[in-house]
């Protein structure tokens, strides 16, 4: 049987849906969409992550699951971190093959491939808005990475989410179909949920605001993306 029939066939449907990153037609332009209308946003969204991060210099190593295209996996060296990528897409995880010197693994997030303490922390960028049971997801991160949990997610608090509804409406972006857009009281709710009983302390921040405006990040809850880091308090 041809791979891409494979796929079709056995991931096309994972979690009991269609999803856009078992698409070709998607996943080989991905890339395009940083170099293109999302530089100068991309900046921004390391930013504030690097800053939430650098503050727990325990983090010397971290698993980044749905790294797709390893486009932030890339980026982790950056700020002197070891980085490991981890995704769903046969597809994506082709192109990052290409890009990305360190480890891969085709694996789903909710049953991660790897002991427990295996990393210092666990980061989901973007990808975390497609998952259908969230607390096990944060639970099995918080199982692998000992120290802490990063997210980097697409805001429901911006004016673009009701631009995205309407495209997904009369489809003309498929991106968003099976997206669950979070606010940054709303992710901490279901962090709370996971996390229940653990000595943990949380900061996060926005971006993602308009080039007029007098700021390009604050705390917020407003603006297309928001960066949140999960320490862990243990030794």
């Amino acid at each position: 049987m041809a791979f891409d029939e494979l796929v079709k066939q056995n991931l096309t449907n994972w979690q009991g849906r269609k999803e856009w990153f078992f698409n070709r037609e998607h996943t080989d332009t991905y890339e395009l969409w940083y170099e293109g209308r999302y530089k100068r946003a991309e900046i921004f969204q390391k930013k504030i992550i690097a800053d939430r991060l650098q503050k727990d210099p325990r983090v010397k190593t971290l698993l980044e699951f749905g790294c797709g295209t390893t486009r932030f996996t890339r980026w982790w060296h950056e700020i002197g971190i070891e980085a490991t990528g981890g995704d769903l897409s046969p597809f994506m995880l082709a192109q990052g093959r290409q890009l990305f010197g360190g480890d891969l693994v085709l694996a789903d997030s909710h049953h991660m491939p790897f002991r427990d303490n295996t990393f210092d922390a666990v980061a989901f960028i973007t990808t975390f808005e497609y998952y259908k049971d969230p607390v096990k997801v944060i639970r099995e991160a918080a199982r692998v990475g000992k120290h802490g949990i990063v997210f980097g997610m697409m805001n429901r608090n911006t004016p673009k989410y009701v631009r995205r509804r309407m495209q997904q409406m009369v489809g003309k972006n498929p991106f968003y179909v099976t997206a669950n857009f979070y606010t940054p009281k709303s992710l901490l709710k279901v962090i709370d949920i996971a996390l229940q009983g653990e000595d943990y302390t949380v900061e996060w921040q926005c971006t993602g605001l308009p080039k007029w405006f007098p700021v390009q990040e604050w705390h917020v809850p407003v603006g297309d993306f928001f960066g949140v880091y999960v320490k862990r308090n243990q030794p």
